[in-house]
């Protein structure tokens, strides 16, 4: 009897604590071992000079991070860099057309000439970067902010903006990008929003 009583006890506990256990293991949050960029960076607090050159920087970030494919035509890189500090990297030129930038901080980089066509940049920092001569076509960039930014060529036809930040920079809007031939004023679609401001000498 007390055999019988020990066994119904024991499997009433087992059936009890092991769907616990099970439940405790599945949401308590496991340690992740991840790198980010912000973490590249010298004593200083400043940006490794050795990731600073474009293609280096390029191929350094792809080998640290798997994730980073290239697509079928081979051409672009398609990172994911959400909440990620790529503050005064240099990606000119490259071509990262649907990369994903949210949250993410782009001050003071450079981003002349860059292929930024197709981007989720959302709630992204551009503050002082050189979008020089860059491609922003149909690219999302609600909630970003591009104070002191470099605009000159770049091309942000469809471009989702934020009303203030449209005519902010409808304000300086200058140039026509060279491998589209779009004017960066008629592309971000100034008519009526801003007076155009031609610096002196042009």
């Amino acid at each position: 009897m007390r055999k019988i009583q020990s066994s119904v006890l024991r499997s009433l506990v087992l059936g009890i604590l092991i769907p616990i256990a099970a439940s405790l293991y599945l949401i308590l949050p496991l340690a992740a071992d991840a790198t980010y960029p912000s973490m590249l960076e010298n004593d200083q607090g400043g940006a490794n000079p050795s990731m600073l050159e474009t293609r280096k920087n390029l191929d350094a970030l792809s080998k640290k991070y798997p994730f980073l494919d290239t697509v079928e035509d081979g051409k672009p890189l398609t990172a994911e860099f959400v909440k990620y500090d790529l503050a005064g990297y240099d990606l000119s030129e490259a071509d990262l057309r649907g990369s994903t930038f949210s949250v993410t901080t782009l001050k003071n980089a450079n981003l002349h000439g860059t292929n930024l066509e197709d981007v989720l940049a959302y709630a992204t920092r551009f503050d002082n970067a050189d979008l020089s001569e860059s491609i922003l076509r149909n690219a999302n960039l609600r909630k970003s902010e591009f104070a002191g930014a470099l605009i000159d060529g770049a091309d942000f036809t469809n471009a989702l903006l934020d009303r203030q930040e449209q005519k902010a920079l409808c304000a300086r809007a200058t140039g026509k990008n060279s491998k589209t031939g779009v004017d960066t004023y008629t592309s971000l679609d100034c008519s009526g929003i801003s007076e155009r401001v031609i610096p002196a000498g042009r």
